[in-house]
Formats: structure tokens, sequence, C-alpha cells
């Protein structure tokens, strides 16, 4: 999409289980990236990242998408949006290819040819690959190969990390953006776009574990030497921190939201033991007040479990010792004061609360916030003609229609990113 003074205009829409965000932003010749506009709606229509009611999910895009629009001052016709859900697994894979015996030299076609390879790996029939990211190439036996492109060589051997997702889940998706009347540009994994606005290249190089907390998944991606090297969703969030609240002092979800927000912290001793909170009565009873440690006595224990069961899927990535940089907390799980101590605590690294950096103009300061990482992650994605920082996508397997498209189309957008992930390096 492109404006009048030659900007492209990218919209990046997150559907969230508890909101839906939609971030308009426009990159000028000089590649300054402004925000123009920022939409959210409340979001009931998703459970644990997965779309449940088509209807609700459709009403809410339309909301954040419109209200984007009405801020940025242009029509929308096509988005970039993110995919989450406990359904999304990964692993890793490798391919070998035969260079052309004409003049022995790597081109980006062969890089090509190897990642298509890469993805003839068997697997159900109700799963889709979502991306598919280099990890390394190998030249004649040489490792640490990043680009071969330009090399000499007989033989290329590449390992990918390749994510995957239920095609019902990407399908739905889909099905929303296009009912709300847009079409999808592309569909990008949520930890990833995440990690595009939230962590410094330093942090991705050294080894770096990004922990997205939202309402209805925890999103989980570990990077080292520039590149992602482990994913994960798991379906325990802040949601679950608000049920027990709700279910521990007998109040209404809505008033165990607002608990959460307001007066919530993530270590009991950071509350305070005269401090109270006015608790409103169900059902004409009189209201009751309690101490900010009870609450806190609360968020504690789930805020701990989240992190532990994180702290196991970043171990059993094999990659636990090679934190440098320890972890980065984003997402609106990570506003809830005293976080970035309990994980560290819980981690045994360094933590820090990570917001989206990198802007240079207009509603930075309406999207500096956690809970605006994904949103404006995708549009760096978008930004960078769906590299995303050594991804090369191939997402977009399921639109359009009850079909999967042929594999082999999809591949070939491949080459069109290529240069792109190589520039990146």
């Amino acid at each position: 999409m492109e404006t009048n003074m030659n900007e492209r205009i990218v919209v990046g829409v997150d559907i969230g289980t508890t909101k839906v965000c939609a971030v308009v932003a426009a990159v000028d010749p000089l590649c300054c990236i402004n925000i123009l506009g920022v939409g959210v709606a409340g979001s009931d229509g998703l459970n644990r990242g997965v779309v449940v009611n088509i209807d609700k999910t459709v009403a809410a895009v339309q909301g954040a998408v419109e209200e984007a629009a009405r801020a940025a001052g242009v029509e929308i016709r096509s988005v970039i949006v993110g995919i989450a859900g406990d359904h999304v697994q990964s692993f890793r894979t490798s391919g070998v290819i035969t260079i052309s015996p004409r003049d022995r030299e790597i081109v980006t076609h062969d890089v090509q040819r190897l990642i298509k390879d890469t993805t003839h790996v068997a697997m159900p029939a109700d799963r889709e690959i979502l991306h598919v990211i280099p990890q390394e190439f190998v030249v004649d036996g040489q490792d640490g190969v990043a680009d071969p492109v330009g090399m000499s060589g007989v033989r290329l051997e590449g390992t990918v990390h390749i994510i995957t997702g239920l095609v019902s889940a990407a399908k739905n998706v889909y099905r929303c953006i296009e009912k709300a009347g847009y079409q999808v540009e592309d569909i990008v994994l949520e930890p990833l776009a995440s990690s595009c606005s939230v962590l410094h290249r330093d942090e991705k190089e050294v080894g770096v574990a990004l922990i997205d907390i939202g309402g209805g998944t925890t999103d989980i991606a570990v990077f080292e030497d520039n590149t992602i090297r482990h994913t994960t969703v798991i379906g325990i969030a802040g949601n679950n921190v608000t049920d027990d609240i709700r279910r521990g002092l007998g109040v209404m979800r809505d008033q165990a939201e607002q608990l959460k927000c307001r007066f919530g912290v993530a270590l009991i001793d950071m509350a305070s033991e005269e401090e109270e909170i006015t608790i409103p009565g169900l059902g004409g009873r009189p209201e009751k007040s309690i101490g900010r440690s009870p609450l806190a006595q609360i968020i504690q224990p789930r805020m701990e479990e989240i992190l532990e069961i994180a702290a196991i899927e970043i171990k059993r990535s094999g990659y636990t010792g090679n934190l440098a940089a320890g972890v980065v907390l984003t997402g609106g799980g990570s506003l809830i004061p005293g976080v970035g101590d309990l994980a560290s605590d819980v981690l045994g690294v360094e933590a820090r609360v990570g917001m989206p950096t990198g802007l240079d103009g207009g509603m930075v300061q309406e999207v500096s916030d956690p809970k605006y990482s994904t949103a404006v992650g995708l549009v760096f994605y978008g930004m960078q003609s769906g590299a995303g920082e050594g991804a090369i996508s191939i997402g977009g397997m399921v639109h359009h229609g009850e079909d999967r498209a042929p594999r082999d189309s999809l591949v070939n957008r491949i080459a069109a990113r290529m240069k792109g992930w190589f520039d990146e390096l």
C-alpha cells in the first residue's frame, strides 16, 4: 500500500485472546518508521489464541482496524496478521543438494532449492508449515556458513527451523480477516513478530529468550547468533491469573481483571500489609475490604508457574546456558509490577521488561507499551519484506478457500524474500 508521498503503508493486526490490536505505520524513503494510527477492540472470540467464534472475532477485527484507519487517515485494504495458540509446534531438519557443474558457484536459486528440499518432511494432514528459518549452511563440508551465495562448491547442506500450525487454526484466522473486509498480506507467528520490535540485535547475537505473556497464551522464542533457535507457545497466561483472583476473592471476572491491573503485584514482598482494597459485594451484599497481600498471594504462584513452564521449554531447546542477555518479558502480563524480578529468580538469569523500540515518529508514545509489542512487531516484519530477522516465511499456505495452495507455488515465494534475509545477516 502506498501513499501519495511515496511512503509504504503497513498494517499489523494482533488477534489476541483478550483484545485485537491494529497498528498502521508508514516507512519513508529514508527508512524512518512512523506510527500513523492505533486501534484496540476487546475480544472474546478466541480461546488460548485460537479462534472459537468467527462472528465475535470479525467484529473485533473490524473495530480495531477501523479505529486505526480513522486515526491514520488512510484506507486499509490488506493487513499482516499474527497467529499463536498452543497448537504451534517447531522442529529442526536438514537438507542437501548438489550444485550445477556448469560453474560450481552457488546462486540464490540453489539456496531456494535447498530450502524447498528441507520442507519435504512427513507431517500429519491437519498441520501445515508457517515459517522456515535457516540456521546454518555447510558448503563441501565447511560448516558455519551464514551466506553461501557466491561461494564455490559441489555440495550444499543446510539446517532449518520449521514452525508448523494447525491448518484449521490458520484457515479461521484468514476467514476472520477476509470476512472483516480485508486481504491477508501475510500470516506470522506472534513471538517471531514480537521479537522484531522488542529485542536488540546484540541480544539476539549473544543469546536471549523472549517470553511474551498474553491473555490466553505465553509465547517463547530463543535467539542466538542473530537467528531464532527455538519457538513454542504454551496455553497458560494472564487469563489464568485473572481466573485465580476471581475464584479466590469471589468477584466477577471484570472486577478480577481490574484488581489485577490496578493493585496486583507479582511478588508478595512488594504488597503492603496496611493498604486495603475495597471489593464490591455480589447480589446486593455489602462491599468488603482486603489487603494487597492476599491479592499478591494469589498472583505470585500462578506467575511462578508460567515462568517455570517457560524455563522448562527453554531448557528443552538446549540453549539454557547460552542466554548471555537473559530473558526479555513482554505482552500484557509483563505489566504486573515485579514480574521482572520474579522471572530473574525463577529462571536464574537477568530479566527485563521489553516494549517496542526503533520507531521514529507519529504515535510512538501510544504504542510504547508491552501490550503492543506483537502488533508493532508485525509492522516491522512487514517493513522487512517478510524477512523477519532471518525468517523465510512461507505463510499463506491456507487462504482464499478450502483447498491448500500447492507447496511448490508457496515455496517459490522464498526467492523474493531471500535477498532481504541475506541483507539482515
